[in-house]
């Protein structure tokens, strides 16, 4: 239930001390400020009540502020908050390895480094990757998103607003062609498309760098903030026999992905495909801060003692929250959850498409899913401009959006999957009356309510 403008007052006073204190450089989608969140629920100072359709970049999954977690993260705190890995021990670092090491695919050992986001966690991997093969290039993708640290912004794909102005980048990294099949070549099939992207990516071992030089491939399963786009899965099988055939590690980047998001614990479970090495960061805390690397024992062992961690990494409260997340996700069917949510939501988004020409594609997997606004259907012409204001549109109406991809026209949908069927529906509605607003102009509509 909406109270005030948006923003409102009180965050309006806060805004002006955060444009003072705050540099411009860390961005905000929405400029209210938030005074407590429950579930798929957020309210800020002002008594404003949104609907979470942007669980924070994918990182509340299991919702905000489950009391399982809360409880957790309480306990925890009372008996200790740090003492880091590294100085002593404790037995949540362990039992969370132990877990996600049962959980990944592969028949085969292996063993977990935590650490504390998900740049940091792509940051070792490749660390880990290269002491083993005794190696140096990385291959990402295009549109790839890995993180904003000198390594993973190189590996980034979107030049603007994550890399420009910020070189030199790091050496020895390498773009790779991705599957876009929403802009294949007009008259191509999906069938012809996928050949095509396979024989390039076979091309780009030939014309740009060897395969013997290159110690891993990182690939998001699902691409994240390059607008949600699904790969084909002969084009990851492909990449997995090159990646054997020529001794390149695989790297599944899971960060955006993981936790129960597609309906699987692990976007790539989906492919049929066993990385050597998965990243796993934002839904794995619940919002607390921790990531970690998991991997053949073999790989993992590759680096000597001292050569990985940090003071933080695997933080006590990080590795409580992380193991209730879990819980969490078997106990509440979460999995099964996702994909009877991405199945609504794509219908819903289905059926906007018959409404708004602007729509070009509907797309996800689970429920990660995502709408492509264009501005002609025939050219696809990206329309950003568009997407800015139906973000800022269901905002006003109490729903919490994002964007994403190349050219920041696609509307992305990461509600947490704890959300309830109400909440979920009249997410939906306020959507469907963000894009009216802005595409039938009508003034006289009224404002969303809960």
């Amino acid at each position: 239930m909406l109270q005030t403008e948006i923003p409102g007052p009180e965050s309006k006073k806060m805004l002006e001390r955060r444009n003072q204190y705050v540099p411009k450089g860390i961005s905000n989608n929405c400029h209210c400020f938030v005074k407590k969140a429950k579930g798929s629920l957020v309210e800020d100072v002002d008594g404003n009540i949104y609907i979470d359709f942007a669980g924070a970049i994918g990182t509340v999954n299991v919702g905000h502020s489950h009391p399982r977690v809360v409880r957790a993260l309480q306990e925890q705190a009372s008996q200790f908050i740090h003492t880091g890995f590294n100085v002593m021990m404790y037995e949540s670092y362990i039992d969370l390895a132990e877990r996600l090491c049962l959980l990944a695919p592969g028949d085969f050992p292996k063993q977990v480094a935590l650490f504390n986001s998900g740049a940091e966690a792509v940051e070792n991997a490749v660390k880990i990757a290269r002491k083993y093969t005794k190696r140096q290039g990385i291959i990402s993708f295009t549109r790839g998103f890995h993180g904003r640290t000198l390594m993973t912004m190189t590996m980034t794909s979107k030049v603007k607003p994550y890399k420009f102005g910020f070189g030199p980048f790091a050496p020895e990294v390498y773009k790779a062609p991705y599957p876009y099949v929403y802009r294949r070549p007009e008259g191509m099939s999906e069938q012809q498309y996928s050949k095509m992207i396979i024989e390039q990516f076979e091309q780009f071992l030939l014309a740009e760098v060897a395969p013997e030089t290159i110690a891993a491939v990182v690939m998001e399963p699902v691409q994240g903030e390059g607008g949600f786009i699904v790969p084909d899965t002969a084009f990851v099988h492909r990449v997995r026999e090159i990646c054997t055939q020529y001794g390149i590690l695989f790297i599944a980047d899971e960060i955006q992905t993981g936790f129960a998001r597609t309906g699987k614990y692990f976007a790539i479970d989906h492919f049929g495909v066993v990385p050597d090495l998965i990243t796993i960061s934002k839904s794995m805390g619940a919002g607390v801060p921790i990531s970690g690397v998991i991997g053949r024992a073999e790989i993992m062992t590759a680096p000597e003692v001292g050569e990985i961690g940090g003071t933080y990494s695997g933080s006590p409260l990080g590795c409580r929250a992380a193991l209730t997340v879990l819980d969490i996700i078997e106990t509440e069917n979460l999995n099964e959850r996702a994909g009877k949510i991405g199945a609504r939501v794509i219908e819903k988004m289905q059926l906007l498409a018959g409404r708004f020409d602007s729509i070009g594609d509907v797309r996800g997997l689970g429920a990660m899913c995502a709408m492509e606004i264009v501005k002609d259907r025939q050219l696809k012409t990206p329309d950003k401009e568009a997407v800015g204001k139906i973000v800022k549109a269901a905002g006003e109406r109490g729903l919490l959006l994002l964007s994403a991809g190349l050219y920041s026209n696609v509307i992305r949908l990461l509600m947490p999957l704890t959300i309830t069927d109400d909440q979920l529906e009249e997410g939906l509605q306020i959507l469907e009356e963000a894009m009216e607003a802005v595409y039938l102009n009508d003034s006289a509509m009224s404002v969303g309510g809960k």
